[in-house]
């Protein structure tokens, strides 16, 4: 049912973000194949969400055998994406000059944290490396200590899981006007530069102090933070608009002078510690019962394992259960071609037959393949 559905799409299966653009694809309708390394490899874990329903066939890809498998495949696609480092598929006999022979449609999709080319393009690296040299690091964390790395969504995931379905989906429809495939370079430093946008925007506006937790989005204000409650749990607050601001005055029970202080930033530092004070007084499920349904921006701080309980989250099917577990659902949200999951986690290997057989290999070519170790 979902947008993409008739899309079909190849995924060389390699680490985290890779895996996430692939199940994003998928889960707007998109079949989506993924290639699975002989040995194993990805993640490998005993639970991947990232491989919810996509097909699945293992290739041995040093095999002349079975990169021949691969380019059948490949005639039929519309895209391909890969996230290994530069080279690496040309050395396999499988870079895109091929691939574009084999289907001059190909729109194919590389990802790298510091993209195809430049000085540090072969070298190693992980999500925190990448948003430090795209600055976004640098502004997260508290004033007075060390930048605080905020897990590994902003480069990985954000700069470079949406980054690249993003680019995929651009590209499918230009080669369907165009009837030409091309490459596309997603560099997760750029990906994650790209998301600082607003804070480029407000540094150039005089909006922005250089610093850290000094800033009205990064801590320093006592309006946008987060605060401990009585119990030991953790509430957000981000009144930044004066009507928001006023709301969450009146509910706590503060006093009227505080609208005076509310973008002095010369307050910012006697108004947080008032404020951490009173929100130990309560809960924070006292809290949310006095802020709830209000407009004073104010949310419980909710584990992550815990957010599918939230009412909002409920009445909207923010999560799903498939096979058992409860998870992220498809998202974004569609009135008519509604995004659907078709199944769990698939296996390694689990379609390699059928794939086979849909791309022409007869019974016994398959079974050369297999005896050639070509497929498992």
């Amino acid at each position: 049912m979902g947008p993409l559905k008739g899309t079909r799409i190849i995924e060389l299966v390699g680490m985290g973000p890779g895996p996430f653009c692939g199940m994003m694809l998928a889960d707007m309708g998109a079949e989506v194949i993924a290639i699975d390394r002989m040995g194993g490899g990805g993640a490998d874990l005993k639970v991947d969400i990232n491989r919810r329903g996509k097909r699945s066939i293992r290739l041995n890809l040093k095999s002349e055998e079975g990169r021949q498998a691969l380019l059948k495949l490949v005639e039929g696609a519309d895209a391909l994406f890969e996230g290994f480092r530069p080279g690496v598929i040309e050395k396999l006999g499988l870079g895109p000059d091929v691939l574009m022979a084999a289907n001059p449609k190909l729109v194919i999709g590389r990802m790298t944290g510091w993209g195809q080319t430049g000085p540090l393009a072969h070298t190693a690296g992980h999500d925190i490396n990448y948003i430090s040299l795209a600055g976004a690091l640098h502004a997260m964390g508290p004033a007075n200590g060390v930048p605080t790395p905020p897990l590994n969504l902003v480069g990985d995931y954000g700069g470079g899981g949406v980054m690249l379905a993003f680019g995929l989906v651009c590209g499918i429809l230009e080669a369907r006007t165009s009837g030409k495939g091309q490459v596309i370079d997603v560099s997760m430093v750029e990906g994650a530069s790209l998301l600082m946008s607003i804070f480029h925007s407000l540094m150039a506006s005089h909006q922005w102090a250089p610093g850290r937790g000094i800033n009205f989005l990064d801590g320093g204000a006592h309006f946008y933070g987060t605060y401990e409650t009585k119990d030991g749990g953790f509430v957000s607050l981000g009144a930044i608009e004066p009507q928001f601001m006023q709301e969450f005055i009146t509910r706590a029970g503060l006093d009227a002078s505080w609208m005076g202080k509310h973008m002095n930033p010369a307050h910012w530092g006697e108004l947080k510690a008032e404020l951490a004070t009173l929100f130990k007084t309560k809960t924070r499920d006292e809290w949310t019962a006095i802020f709830d349904g209000s407009d004073a921006c104010f949310a419980p701080v909710l584990p992550f394992w815990e957010a599918h309980k939230h009412p909002h989250n409920v009445a909207r099917g923010s999560f799903v259960e498939v096979d058992g577990l409860t998870q992220p659902g498809p998202m974004p949200k569609f009135s008519r071609t509604e995004p659907e999951i078709s199944h769990g986690p698939v296996a390694g290997g689990a379609d390699t037959d059928a794939l086979l057989a849909e791309a022409g290999f007869d019974a016994e070519a398959i079974k050369l393949l297999r005896d050639a170790g070509a497929v498992a």
